[in-house]
């Protein structure tokens, strides 16, 4: 009888974890959708985020294009709780935090060697179909980065 209960509540806390990830406006294939978007002119781009439940976690995955249009690739598991997690793949970056502000938007930002070096936010459309990334900051040279990337859901 004991193996059966601990076999139920294991079952029910799995579920449960199911369903928190089920209404994060974030989990799902994401694709860039560029003629409403707006990407600093030699800067890098996104093309396609995935993001996944991972455990307790969220995984995000993107693939894109650097500065200098060499296609790009970076990952990152963590929690939406505004703090550090390890992002590998990018150049420009060794960890990310995202922070969820409503059901509808989150904050991020990039770090290299603990300073910020992109930070933004990401608004998702009231009925799950759209995002929309905006972003600031430089680039390894110093450059200026202004983005807002428009993704539609897949």
């Amino acid at each position: 009888m004991k193996a059966s209960r601990k076999r139920l509540a294991v079952a029910l806390c799995l579920l449960c974890g199911t369903f928190a990830f089920a209404d994060n406006p974030c989990v799902g294939t994401w694709k860039l959708n560029e003629s409403k978007s707006k990407v600093t002119a030699g800067g890098p781009k996104n093309t396609s985020v995935v993001c996944e439940a991972s455990g307790d976690s969220i995984k995000v995955t993107v693939e894109g294009v650097d500065a200098q249009g060499k296609p790009a690739h970076n990952e990152w598991t963590g929690k939406f709780d505004g703090k550090d997690y390890p992002l590998t793949g990018d150049a420009t970056a060794d960890s990310r935090s995202y922070k969820q502000i409503d059901d509808h938007t989150q904050e991020f930002a990039n770090k290299k060697d603990g300073k910020v070096t992109v930070s933004g936010t990401i608004k998702y459309s009231a009925d799950g179909k759209s995002r929309t990334v905006t972003a600031s900051g430089t680039d390894p040279s110093g450059k200026k980065i202004e983005i807002k990337s428009v993704y539609d859901k897949q």
